[in-house]
């Protein structure tokens, strides 16, 4: 039989980052990838297939999967595109400078993944009292969306585990709240005519404009109320605009606009308000404006991405195990979105904690410290010395 593959942490940081793994492409190399390395260890990996075959999660178990309180060990495998950016190293190949390992995935996520790995025969050493589930996804970066299928067919249909630990970048921080995330794209559809004729046509900017306004009023409404919790920066549900697309030439009276927008949300928020809100707003107020002269303006809205927020679960056994892991006293709240409220939804305990600064991801020259693979490293080895029931 053949040995066991074995990596080190940086090895295996430099191997994922080399998958060019942007969502916009497959990540079934990489998929492929860890499976041999865990069939190497004699490690049977199960796929999640997306619905045209170009995309994979992957579950694999160290241990026996059908005893409950395991530990899973999630993380995305995509990357945000680097078309615009300015590099000074090829993104895809790992490069050191001055403490620091560069490249595309260093700290959002693949480096959490790499060091999880590489611990794989810490891990099994004495074979684990305790599994280590892991479970890689896709297509995080564009709304959670591959996680979902793991979850509902495989995840659910295990002994609860005890605790889903998500890997992005927190510092090694343990983190336990973050904010839910709502993504829409508005189009407006009003009519066409000569400049000179305004009272003839339907503007869909003017009318874009306005939507856009009134979802400024709800912004300034939502910083108001501010967050009860004091934990979060900024401290309340946030309202952006992010991309306006419209008009043909500064003579025509422009037909369509579109814009995407987003909110996110406190966790204990409605996720829903803001929307409904927009929508009785444009419904109501400007629809009736634009149908009196054009019976066929439109405004649609639609959904681009939604992932929910993760709520404290102050005292929960998993999250107190976490923090001893990460010698943390106490768990903080971010305002970036994770897969994290999924596995919470499911009625998982999950926490976030994973090396690298959340500053540096999606960034030209995304890094991560050398310092930050090292304490992910402690980390994984006492979670190792937990699962074989040596003492930490």
């Amino acid at each position: 039989m053949p040995a066991p593959h074995s990596f080190t942490s940086r090895e295996l940081i430099e191997k994922l980052i080399s998958f060019d793994t942007t969502s916009h492409l497959s990540n079934l190399d990489l998929i492929a990838f860890v499976e041999d390395y865990l069939a190497s260890h004699g490690v049977a990996s199960r796929r999640v297939m997306n619905e045209d075959g170009s995309k994979a999660n992957l579950f694999a178990t160290l241990g026996d999967e059908n005893q409950p309180g395991g530990i899973v060990l999630s993380g995305h495998t995509d990357v945000v595109p680097v078309e615009g950016q300015d590099w000074s190293s090829d993104p895809f190949r790992v490069e050191e400078r001055d403490g620091r390992l560069y490249g595309r995935g260093t700290s959002d996520m693949k480096s959490f993944l790499a060091v999880a790995l590489a611990h794989v025969p810490e891990f099994l050493r004495g074979g684990p009292k305790v599994p280590v589930h892991f479970a890689l996804s896709y297509d995080e970066e564009v709304g959670c969306l591959g996680v979902r299928p793991m979850i509902e067919s495989v995840i659910r249909t295990l002994p609860k585990p005890q605790v889903v630990i998500v890997g992005e970048p927190s510092s090694m921080k343990v983190v336990n709240a973050h904010k839910g995330i709502q993504s829409y794209q508005t189009t407006v559809t009003g009519l066409e005519y000569h400049s000179s004729q305004t009272h003839l046509g339907i503007s869909a900017i003017q009318y874009a404009m306005e939507l856009i306004s009134f979802l400024m009023e709800l912004a300034a409404e939502m910083r108001e109320r501010g967050d009860p919790s004091g934990r979060f920066s900024p401290p309340y549900t946030t309202v952006s605009v992010g991309l306006i697309k419209g008009g043909t030439a500064v003579n025509i009276i422009p037909r369509k606009c579109s814009f995407l927008w987003e909110y996110r949300t406190l966790p204990d928020a409605d996720p829903d308000e803001i929307l409904k809100r927009f929508n009785a707003h444009a419904e109501n107020e400007l629809l009736p404006r634009m149908r009196a002269l054009y019976p066929e303006a439109r405004i649609e809205t639609v959904t681009r991405a939604q992932s929910p927020g993760l709520a404290a679960l102050d005292g929960d056994p998993g999250e107190t195990l976490v923090m001893k892991l990460a010698q943390c006293n106490s768990a903080e709240a971010v305002s970036y979105n994770t897969e994290a409220g999924l596995f919470q939804l499911a009625d998982i305990p999950t926490v976030v904690c994973g090396p690298g600064d959340i500053a540096q991801a999606h960034k030209p020259d995304e890094f991560i410290e050398l310092s930050q693979v090292a304490e992910c490293e402690t980390f994984m080895r006492r979670l190792a010395d937990y699962v074989s029931g040596r003492p930490l």
